[in-house]
């Protein structure tokens, strides 16, 4: 890219600033292991949302969704149910408010919670650590690759992808450190403002530079439509051959039986609840129940908007006026190109520094989150827990700047040796989250699983996720899900059943503090005994329902700027109507009862009669 002056002067004060401002509010992180982790539980729910959204923007991701919706069209939109996107919607329903109650700063810490403190709930806190540690050092392996890629086509000192990285972590790794939570979230509510004019630029252009017609004479017909049959049926013969060849190797000609598995396993990664990453760390940031139901509402709201006008304006950019381009790359189709290409083309001097910094925001955002979100498992839940209990809080804010250091030299390490970002977000979404289901399904809703059924369920998990690939090469990872549940599955089973449940006061004080609903008909009636009055949650059904609502209302909302871009304005009217009505609907059935009393009336002790002193 040929930047002009005034751009690269954009750039260097974006870097300069982001030092700066996580710098200066350090100091309110250095009290104590709350204030570093998770801010003290002071910052306003809006303000955690805004920080989650900016994290989950990363820019290899965004042109992962800039891939499909040119390739697929509109039916894109549900593709990314792969991950899943809905998980946010059984978040803001009623996992977070589950999650918070536990009062937890880990999500290792949250396992005592629940399974005690037996050799089961050691070992099922061992392995939460491990996968924590491993996953953050998978998705640092991730950003050093994807940064500094983008940051050879952004940057103009002729660096090699490697250099670049080094330099822009170490950049950001410097105010993570030293602020913890408070930096990290402040810098990314800037960051986010920025990256949120980057992307209404961006679809600005678009439009300005798009017609209808044009846009209809680069892709095949259905291209345009959100809705399908069985079969995909886009047929790209006459426009771009190869990327018929794409579609044929992602595997989703059957759009309706693909469409199945992404309902079917988003709901059951959805219902595990957030992995130990900083989704789960602002959700354990927030000041109350109530707030952290709201913040995850939040940040649909203001993530989808701004990133979908970004990635719909540079998809149709490419299809108008890159069609040529990718048409002569053959099979090799590399669309991460699109994004240099019609950012030089289109966007003016000035502007131009700002959508990069903009992008670089995005990059460091992430890569901010996920360092914040590794410490407290080293600090909290390996040294403070078996190596030093009673150490100052001073101490445990040095360790915790020594953790966040030593992860970001696991990553870069990790990431100067792997070949492609490709290998490890394939790693990722295989190995890690394959393991993770079952264990953490169970752990929510059916009181007999133990600390022992837990361990082995993620154990069984990850390693069928690390042997399948090797016994069946061609099955790709989601089609591969069930069998790896099913083998997790096993292991969770026969490490419950083949011991003893877990001991009866931790499941009752569980039972009493987090009140999930589900399979805890026992426990209940062990609490009634001691309190009769005690009510169990009876928000089943009413949950249900809001999860069904609240996804369609995110679907409303991704297409909502999409159709925008294109310009099918009738289309964007029923998008804007189908949020507007779900929007009311959930304001009655789960924004009024977030006011309701979010736990049960404290246990009280049962004096035996014959111990009782009587006073006159």
């Amino acid at each position: 890219m040929h930047l002009h002056a005034i751009d690269i002067a954009i750039i260097i004060a974006y870097l300069v600033a982001s030092v700066f401002v996580g710098y200066w509010v350090s100091h309110r992180a250095s009290r104590d292991m709350r204030a570093y982790f998770l801010g003290g539980n002071v910052l306003p729910w809006y303000v955690l949302g805004v920080s989650n959204a900016s994290g989950m923007f990363d820019i290899a991701g965004t042109m992962w969704l800039v891939y499909i919706l040119f390739v697929y069209g509109l039916k894109s939109v549900w593709i990314p149910w792969l991950w899943p996107v809905f998980n946010q919607i059984f978040l803001m329903v009623y996992l977070s408010k589950w999650l918070r109650r536990s009062n937890v700063m880990t999500g290792a810490e949250w396992i005592k919670t629940r399974f005690g403190d037996g050799r089961g709930a050691r070992l099922s806190h061992i392995i939460v650590v491990i996968y924590a540690l491993v996953s953050v050092t998978g998705f640092l392996t991730y950003a050093f690759k994807g940064i500094g890629k983008f940051a050879i086509d952004f940057l103009p000192w002729h660096l090699t992808a490697n250099q670049y990285a080094l330099i822009l972590m170490g950049i950001t790794t410097f105010y993570v450190v030293k602020g913890g939570m408070f930096s990290v979230v402040i810098t990314e509510v800037i960051q986010f403002c920025i990256l949120s004019i980057a992307s209404i630029a961006i679809g600005v252009i678009a439009i300005s530079r798009v017609s209808p017609d044009m846009l209809q004479g680069a892709v095949p017909a259905g291209w345009d439509q959100l809705f399908f049959h069985w079969r995909l049926d886009l047929n790209w013969s006459g426009l771009i051959e190869s990327v018929n060849l794409k579609i044929q190797q992602d595997g989703y000609s059957l759009f309706g039986f693909f469409f199945m598995m992404l309902l079917f396993k988003g709901m059951l990664v959805s219902m595990a609840g957030p992995a130990p990453n900083y989704d789960m760390q602002r959700i354990l940031s927030t000041r109350n129940v109530r707030e952290a139901s709201m913040m995850s509402a939040w940040v649909n709201v203001v993530l989808i908007f701004p990133r979908y006008l970004m990635i719909t304006g540079l998809t149709i950019l490419a299809l108008v006026f890159y069609s040529d381009h990718i048409r002569a790359m053959g099979a090799n189709i590399d669309f991460e190109m699109v994004l240099p290409y019609a950012l030089n083309r289109f966007v003016p001097a000035g502007l131009l520094g700002l959508l990069v910094a903009g992008l670089l925001a995005a990059f460091m955002s992430n890569f901010a989150a996920t360092v914040n979100a590794a410490p407290p498992y080293i600090v909290n839940d390996l040294y403070k827990r078996f190596i030093n209990p009673n150490a100052s809080p001073r101490t445990y804010v040095r360790l915790s700047y020594l953790s966040s250091f030593a992860v970001v030299v696991a990553g870069v390490t990790c990431g100067w040796f792997v070949g492609s970002i490709d290998s490890v977000i394939k790693w990722i979404v295989s190995a890690l989250w394959g393991g993770y289901t079952a264990s953490n399904v169970l752990k929510w809703y059916w009181w007999r699983f133990n600390g022992y059924g837990y361990f082995w369920g993620m154990v069984s998990g990850i390693a069928a996720s690390l042997i399948l690939p090797l016994l069946l090469p061609n099955t790709s990872a989601l089609n591969a899900f069930p069998l790896i549940l099913l083998l997790s599955l096993v292991g969770c089973l026969a490490g419950t059943l083949l011991t003893k449940a877990d001991d009866e006061q931790v499941l009752k004080d569980f039972y009493r503090r987090v009140r999930p609903w589900g399979f805890w008909g026992p426990v209940l009636a062990k609490v009634r005994e001691e309190d009769p009055s005690f009510e169990p949650n009876r928000d089943f059904w009413r949950d249900v329902f809001n999860v069904v609502v609240g996804i369609c209302w995110q679907t409303a909302l991704v297409a909502l700027p999409m159709y925008l871009v294109i310009r099918k304005l009738h289309a964007a009217l029923i998008a804007a109507g189908v949020a507007a009505l779900t929007s009311v609907i959930l304001k009655f059935t789960w924004y009024d009862h977030l006011n309701e009393p979010d736990t049960a009336k404290p246990r009280q002790e049962v004096v035996p009669a014959a111990v009782r002193v009587t006073t006159t």
